[in-house]
């Protein structure tokens, strides 16, 4: 009996032997030999699936949205300036978007740290060094605009001028100058030419000095807007610009041969009185003078105005002798 029991406990002993060497993966129990490749795939593949469930967390992270930064009140100290500026066109062009001051002025944690109101970009800086850094602020903006295009070549940045000396990104726009005052805050001979009897009507706002000249650049003299002085001229006086029968050489050549742009003591911006201005290329002897045939002009007619019988100086289409510019 006992023996019976015995082999019956060896019998289950195996048995739970055999159990014991069984492993339970994915839910299905299996024998040794079955239990060894599994192992081996496994081991294979565990690699493959923390991979793919680190980049699936990686991606995760990078789809999450980004937290912002803090923002900075500037207006805790500059309330005055960011009041006047959400009336400048910079405010307007902003609204919508996520660009910030720190976006021109840069990052404000020095600036506030500091507390000396240093550490900042300024745009109202006296250094000559920092006023031209400011303009690789101002172009990360305005890079694409098609006026600024021949800003690198153009007389203004030859001469070391820079956005700041003519631009107040904080002024509202219904306070700015206007464009003349600005332009004669520098140009101080051009204003004692405007102020003469003769003058272009920039002073009464007629005129705009950005109807001849483009601060910005060109590849023109004087930073024209057109090819040519005589172009340029054409297109508010475009009865001046022929073609005549009968034309006068120094119109073809250019206006400024007898005419001053800005202003003059003389009619007509003439750079002379007349007859003075004529005889600087009409000398006296080859003027027919008389019924008699003399080749010099009487004395008495010197002080009389050229115009009064050449009413046409531009030109003419007139049917008499060509050199007469009769109307």
């Amino acid at each position: 009996m006992q023996r019976d029991v015995k082999v019956v406990s060896n019998s289950n002993s195996r048995k739970n032997s055999n159990f014991s060497q069984n492993i339970f993966l994915g839910g299905f129990l299996t024998n040794r030999e079955e239990n060894m490749v599994l192992v081996k795939k496994w081991c294979f593949l565990m690699p493959l699936v923390l991979l793919l469930m680190c980049y699936s967390g990686f991606a995760a992270a990078a789809d999450a949205p980004v937290a912002a930064a803090p923002v900075v009140k500037c207006n805790d100290c500059h309330e005055p300036v960011v009041t006047k500026f959400a009336e400048t066109h910079h405010a307007k062009a902003f609204q919508g978007s996520e660009r910030t001051c720190t976006n021109c002025h840069g990052n404000a944690d020095a600036h506030i740290s500091a507390g000396d109101g240093k550490n900042i970009v300024s745009f109202n800086t006296k250094d000559k060094e920092m006023r031209k850094q400011l303009e690789t602020q101002c172009l990360s903006c305005h890079n694409n605009t098609a006026h600024l295009a021949f800003w690198k070549i153009g007389d203004h940045r030859k001469n070391g001028v820079t956005c700041v000396d003519c631009h107040n990104i904080h002024v509202p726009a219904a306070q700015r100058k206007p464009t003349s005052q600005t332009c004669l805050q520098c140009h101080k001979r051009v204003k004692i030419d405007l102020e003469k009897s003769s003058h272009h009507p920039i002073i009464e706002g007629k005129v705009n000095c950005f109807d001849c000249h483009n601060p910005h650049g060109t590849t023109t003299k004087h930073q024209l807007n057109a090819p040519s002085t005589n172009q340029l001229c054409y297109k508010c006086h475009a009865d001046k610009r022929g073609p005549f029968k009968w034309e006068h050489p120094p119109v073809e050549e250019d206006c400024l041969k007898c005419h001053t742009p800005h202003g003059s003591r003389h009619v007509r911006l003439l750079n002379k009185k007349t007859p003075s201005l004529c005889q600087d290329c009409h000398i006296t002897t080859s003027h027919p003078s008389g019924v008699y045939g003399s080749e010099a002009l009487s004395s008495r007619e010197m002080g009389k105005s050229c115009v009064s019988c050449h009413a046409k100086i531009h030109g003419s289409n007139s049917a008499a002798d060509g050199k007469a510019l009769r109307q």
